[in-house]
């Protein structure tokens, strides 16, 4: 790099400004770009069978937030892990979207956030989940609706966050999480798709 001429930088100094510049506009475009944004608030309804001491139930008149997306799948998936029982009467509203069935907490099963549900192509697939400084697999079922919420369909539960794998507790016994733990129900988990 030329030394200062007059007090002023020489050219090459700003050629490298404006290249940062340039590469660093670029990096934010691209970030933006993958981000999943909030779709149309949904106000909740309140009522219903939805038990606060095990579900996080929606409230009459409150503003919940909705997502149409979840961040990209990569080979180490950040997601929340949280709890669902899947059997009839559950917190978990209706049978499940993939078949049409509940499933016993004893199996290892899942619900994924919308964008990650995909249609539901993630359907019977498995998932390969990491947390705890274990590794589980668990099989896809259902969707965790991050669009829909507050009705009985969904147990009168707000809309899933859009980073949310919902697990029964088959998985987070093989995860090798205690019921009585503080991040029982709610952890920072990894996950990537089965071969």
């Amino acid at each position: 790099m030329k030394k200062l001429v007059n007090g002023t930088p020489s050219s090459y100094y700003y050629t490298f400004i404006v290249v940062l510049l340039t590469i660093s506009t670029k990096f934010l475009h691209t970030t933006n770009a993958q981000a999943c944004n909030p779709g149309q608030p949904l106000i909740g309804t309140g009522g219903g069978q939805c038990n606060p001491n095990t579900a996080n139930c929606c409230e009459a008149g409150q503003s919940y937030t909705t997502y149409d997306c979840s961040p990209p799948v990569t080979a180490q998936t950040q997601a929340v892990l949280t709890l669902n029982n899947f059997d009839e009467g559950g917190d978990g509203g209706g049978p499940s979207k993939c078949d049409g069935s509940y499933h016993s907490g004893n199996t290892l099963v899942v619900a994924l956030s919308t964008g990650w549900y995909n249609g539901g192509s993630r359907c019977s697939k498995e998932i390969i989940i990491h947390g705890n400084g274990r590794t589980t697999r668990a099989k896809v079922v259902d969707e965790c609706d991050s669009r829909n919420g507050c009705d009985e369909e969904h147990g009168y539960q707000v809309p899933c966050e859009s980073n949310v794998v919902d697990a029964s507790k088959a998985v987070w016994s093989a995860l090798g999480v205690p019921e009585d733990s503080e991040q029982y129900g709610q952890m920072q988990i990894t996950w990537s798709l089965s071969d």
